[in-house]
Formats: C-alpha cells, structure tokens, sequence
C-alpha cells in the first residue's frame, strides 16, 4: 500500500486525459496523438537547460581531473546510459575507463527484462562499490521516477563518499533532488500509455544524455569546430570521413590527407596539426599534449 501511494503521487504514473480514449482512435489518430504528446517532451527539457549546463560543467572536469563517469539506471532507463556510454568510443575515442554504464540485473537486462531487479537495493550498493569509484569521480543515475531503489543506494552511497552526483529524472520532487548534487527533472507529464515510461520519459532521458554527453566531450577537446576529431575510423566509411574531416580543415588533397592520416595511424587530430603547422608527428603529438587535446589551442602554440 505504501509503495501505490508513492506511485500515485508520481507524475510519470499518471493517467493522461487527453489519451483515455486512445483505444478508438483510427491509425492516423493514434500516431498523430502520440506524435503531439512527444512535442511536450522538447519543452520539458528545455526547461531544465540550467540544470544540464550545472552538470556537464561539473562532469567535464571529473574527465579532466583524471576521474572517471558511471552512469546507473534500471529497464528502459538503463538502457539509455547503457547505449550513451558505447556510443562514446566509435564517436569521440572515450572508453569505459572513462564512462562506464551499469544496468541492474547486468547485460543480460538490455536484451530480457528483469524488471524485480530495480527493487534490488543491495545490488544496486554491491554494483557501485565494485566499480571501485573514490571522490574524484561521478555517478549519474538515470531514473524516470526518480526513486528506484537499485539507483538510490548508489547514488546515496556515492554522495557520503564525495563523489559528483548527477541525477536524471521526469518526475519534479523525487527523492534524486534531495540527493544528488545536481537533479535534471524533465516532467513530461503522464504517458500515452499510463505508466509506460519507454516513451515520453524514455525519449527525454535520451535527449537529456545526448545533449549532456556530447556537451562534455566537446569541453574537454573531443571536437574541433563541429567535427569529431577523437573518433575511431574502425571502419571503410569512417576512414573515408576522417580523410574528409582532415581535407575539409587543411585545405589538403585527399593524397595528402590520406598520407598524414597513415603516418599518425589515424589519429586526426595528430594528422591535421601535420598539415596545418607542417610538421613531423612528433612535434604534433607534444603540441597537443601541452594543449590538453585541444585541436585549436595546439594550433596556437608556437615552436621552433
């Protein structure tokens, strides 16, 4: 009876009024209802603009000093870190030893529900403390309701040792608030379907982790203008982007691009400091070691 009470109070639970009758509507109604519901989510995560810059500042330097990320969520919300923090490596060069996902009920979660294990607190503590984490580091837990128990222990755990806590949520007053040092509430109000917080939260919690991710890679040097100059060219179609990341930045031939690009075995940034300051990949690399990764300060710093 305790946890109905709780779960009524929370808006993600709510029964949307403008979708009871859902159920009757034509195929057109049906997707052109679920499509204007979607609209609210941009709103809602607009709205919560100042807390996403509050965290991807405090994120961003946890990855320069050294420390690493953990995101925990459960069911759909675990999924979403789950995705975010693979995606890193191909697009920006950053790898679990820097942003690191956990799902409760492990990987086998992604692909089969294991919906109890959401109410597995002691998991959730077991899970975090395994990881080794200490106070240079971050945890963001990611919970549409904002109480789930496997991501609360962590999360309180992770404050009483001083770490960076970020949490992710859609419900306004949740218990993430009067934890984490920094709450994200993008309340997208009731779902199409009651409860089914795949949807409009899911959708939310990704735009939120999108927008966070790439924010922080781009603060501490995964980006040179708007290219992504740490990515891995692991296949034929990412080789060719490279070279045309490199052309398109030097003014290169695609010979010269290609050249570059082999003598610093495809690191891109190495490649276009080549081009750009003519000279050997030696002198690229301790120029963008003195710049800290950052394509445009190495391009500034002067050498003999």
């Amino acid at each position: 009876m305790e946890l109905h009470g709780q779960l009524d109070k929370l808006t993600t639970e709510g029964r949307n009024p403008r979708t009871r009758d859902i159920d009757t509507l034509s195929t057109t109604g049906i997707v052109s209802l679920i499509v204007s519901e979607d609209q609210r989510v941009l709103e809602a995560v607009q709205h919560e603009v100042p807390r996403i810059v509050q965290a991807a500042d405090l994120l961003a330097d946890v990855l320069r000093g050294g420390g690493r990320i953990l995101y925990m969520g459960s069911g759909t919300s675990g999924r979403l870190g789950v995705l975010d923090a693979a995606e890193l490596l191909p697009t920006f060069g950053v790898g679990d030893e820097q942003v690191k996902a956990l799902i409760a009920g492990g990987t086998t979660a992604m692909f089969v529900p294991v919906e109890q294990a959401e109410d597995d607190s002691d998991a959730g503590l077991r899970d975090f403390l395994a990881e080794g984490l200490t106070s240079k580091d971050a945890l963001v837990g990611i919970s549409a309701s904002g109480r789930t128990p496997y991501v609360l222990a962590a999360l309180k755990r992770a404050k009483e040792m001083g770490l960076v806590t970020v949490g992710i949520t859609c419900n306004g007053d949740s218990e993430f608030s009067r934890i984490a040092d920094v709450t994200i509430a993008a309340v997208v109000g009731p779902e199409v379907v009651t409860g089914s917080t795949r949807m409009k939260a899911g959708t939310a919690q990704k735009m939120i982790l999108n927008t966070l991710s790439t924010t922080i890679m781009i603060k501490i040097g995964k980006v040179y203008q708007n290219l992504m100059v740490d990515m891995l060219p692991t296949n034929a179609k990412l080789v060719s982007r490279a070279e045309s990341m490199v052309r398109e930045v030097t003014g290169a031939s695609l010979a010269d691009a290609r050249r570059a690009l082999e003598e610093a075995s495809y690191n891109i940034k190495a490649a276009i400091i080549m081009i750009s300051r003519s000279c050997d990949l030696e002198v690229a690399l301790e120029l963008l070691t003195k710049a800290e990764g950052v394509v445009a300060q190495a391009l500034q710093i002067p050498f003999e």
